[in-house]
């Protein structure tokens, strides 16, 4: 390996090309007319324009992605995360032109892409999942039937889906008809496959993931877990490492059973297993993401690990290291998004007039933007990671809010003084969190 075409955009392309660089690779950046001006354009050894403004157009084209692998000569593409990560036909198409997709086979992405399918092969590799129905649900009378029998609360869900698009809770039999027609309908909207199938709604649990990094020959190692349950609409706003509520036995647990579902489908690569947490201790698998995530880097904190460079030199037939370095302190990130919280986290693209990033011991920047850069409406509104790492939790809130006093951006609106909020809320201080906290505890008290 040789070249590497980044086909994707932002700080996880900067990202990817840091990496590349401490490898002696040469890097290749794939961008949108809308994308010029970004610092993965002027970064990367190579650049290539691959359409305009919208993704559909330019990102989300695996023809014009591989026209610049064509035209730069690359050998590999790493596909970030979004956009095409998570494509199996992409993966494929890179494999029969011999281009090294960093990634998962496309057999594996297939699998695990398909919410239905991958929670069959969970169980299958005894991996314990929440009752549900047993792959997609074929029709409205079928579904009340499931919910008769697994009990209600329930929650639909998109086979295909992700981002929370898709789901619907269903409180009691009387909204069950209209609540799948709709997630139906989205699902088909978002996802081009209307196929659901349905859950029981775990009550107040907690969204628990699992860093799993695989060979390809059925040898997979895990980093510990990450707490991600500060989410709004199924969105992750803020997450950490490790999570308060996993003792080292359920670490440990939780580990083995994400060994168990990765190795299970020759993984390779690094991947993510997800589980809801509920209050008694007990957990079920919930998805797998089988890319990087945007949270990978508190993992990176507490191990000690460069994940992306981890995933590249598996990716050039390098050993997978047996197991992680121990967890050494904690670490949160908070996603700086271009929204506006005060008006229901309206999208908030324009110029950044003045950009300002904090720093000092145990702070950390994932970023693409600066001062003159143009948010485009056009892709997810995230500017910047901010990201910090302390011997405690304690001390990790007190440097995040350290920091989120210094990070200055003018010209936008941000989630940062939402993020200030959330870091003083004494339940948050305290550990008493579940996904559906910021609606409870923070936006509902608003109205």
């Amino acid at each position: 390996m040789q070249k590497v075409l980044i086909a994707n955009r932002g700080e996880i392309a900067l990202r990817v090309i840091r990496a590349c660089k401490e490898l002696g690779l040469k890097s290749i950046a794939v961008y949108s007319k809308a994308d010029a001006e970004s610092l993965h354009v002027r970064y990367a050894d190579e650049a290539v324009c691959i359409g305009p403004a919208s993704s559909a157009e330019s990102y989300l084209k695996p023809d014009r992605i591989m026209a610049a692998v064509e035209v730069t000569g690359a050998d590999a593409v790493h596909p970030g995360y979004g956009f095409l990560s998570e494509n199996a036909l992409f993966s494929a198409i890179c494999a029969d032109h011999e281009i090294k997709f960093i990634g998962p086979s496309p057999q594996t992405i297939a699998v695990m892409g398909d919410k239905s399918r991958a929670k069959e092969q969970m169980q299958t590799a005894g991996v314990p999942v929440v009752p549900g129905s047993d792959g997609v649900v074929p029709s409205v009378e079928k579904g009340k039937q499931i919910a008769d029998s697994i009990g209600y609360p329930v929650m639909i869900k998109a086979s295909a889906g992700g981002g929370g698009r898709g789901m619907r809770a269903v409180m009691d039999a009387a909204d069950f008809e209209l609540q799948f027609q709709s997630a139906q309908a989205e699902a088909e909207g978002a996802f081009g496959n209307s196929d659901i199938y349905l859950e029981k709604l775990l009550q107040n649990p907690r969204h628990i993931e699992i860093q799993i990094m695989g060979d390809g020959k059925g040898n997979v190692t895990h980093y510990g877990e990450r707490e991600c349950s500060i989410q709004r609409r199924h969105q992750k706003l803020l997450e950490e490492a490790p999570s308060m509520a996993v003792s080292e036995g359920l670490r440990r647990r939780m580990g083995e059973a994400a060994i168990a579902g990765a190795a299970a489908v020759n993984y390779e690569g690094a991947g993510t297993i997800e589980f809801l947490l509920d209050s008694s201790g007990e957990f079920y698998f919930m998805e797998m993401n089988t890319r990087i995530q945007v949270e990978h880097p508190v993992t990176e904190e507490v191990t000690g690990l460069d994940l992306i460079r981890q995933q590249i030199q598996i990716a050039m037939g390098e050993q997978l290291p047996h197991s992680a370095s121990a967890i050494n302190g904690h670490s949160i990130e908070c996603r700086i998004n271009a929204e506006d919280p005060v008006n229901n986290f309206r999208p908030a693209p324009g110029r950044i007039e003045e950009f300002h990033v904090p720093g000092g011991p145990g702070v950390r920047i994932d970023t693409h933007a600066y001062a003159g850069y143009s948010v485009p409406p056009y892709y997810d509104s995230m500017i910047a990671k901010l990201v910090t790492h302390a011997p405690t939790r304690y001390w990790a809130i007190r440097r995040m809010q350290r920091a989120l006093d210094e990070f200055v951006i003018e010209g936008v609106a941000t989630t940062i003084p939402f993020h200030k909020e959330l870091l003083q809320h004494p339940a948050f201080i305290s550990g008493e969190i579940d996904t559906y906290f910021v609606e409870t505890q923070m936006l509902q008290k608003k109205d």
